[in-house]
């Protein structure tokens, strides 16, 4: 199971996460945001994570031009894709390098033709509840009829308490989590980052 703890903004934090296992690190590099963080600042808590560990940057609705900018000066070796962005863009991320995780929103997911859902089968997706960030989980019965089949992360509301039982439910490839770990919104707190970690394991 691929566990990637999103939103990171302290270098206790990011040290938690390796610490207790994580797959991967996230850092937001959307403008706006609770848990947005500069391009150096990403810098500065991913210059020290371990190679066997993937950096994700996270972006949304930003040109490509700014994504790949951004993305080159915080080091990250991902980009999230989190917004409303074209295939094209995943396209071109990929071309410049990086590898792409594609962040959709469950129902979207669910609503694509099953054309579309095939070209999705073949990269990484996560799929999210409609406001990411917001601690609220989606109905797994949306993917009742339309259960990806390539590689994907369970996103949305996800928490130490609730992430066995949806993964037993939904039979993710991985889960991603932010607010699930947090005492107040954007402050994460590593005793939750590793109970999340543990719980998922288990």
């Amino acid at each position: 199971m691929f566990i990637k703890i999103c939103g990171l903004s302290t270098p206790e934090t990011v040290r938690a996460a390796v610490r207790a296992g994580a797959d991967a690190v996230g850092v937001v590099l959307a403008p706006g945001y609770a848990r947005t963080v500069s391009p150096q600042a990403a810098a500065d808590l991913l210059a020290h994570v371990p190679d066997h560990v993937e950096t994700v940057g996270v972006f949304r609705d930003q040109p490509l031009d700014v994504v790949l900018e951004t993305a080159r000066a915080a080091g990250v070796g991902t980009v999230q894709l989190h917004g409303s962005e074209p295939a094209a863009d995943v396209l071109a991320v990929e071309r410049a390098g990086f590898g792409v995780l594609r962040g959709l929103a469950a129902a979207q997911f669910a609503a694509l033709s099953e054309e579309d859902r095939g070209f999705w089968a073949e990269r990484r997706i996560l799929l999210d509840a409609v406001n990411p960030g917001a601690g609220v989980p989606f109905d797994p019965a949306l993917l009742a009829a339309a259960r990806p089949t390539g590689s994907w992360l369970l996103a949305g509301g996800l928490t130490p308490d609730n992430v066995a039982g949806l993964v037993a439910e939904l039979a993710p490839t991985g889960v991603d989590v932010s607010s699930g770990v947090e005492v107040s919104r954007g402050v994460k707190s590593p005793a939750l980052i590793e109970r999340f970690i543990a719980a998922t394991r288990a």
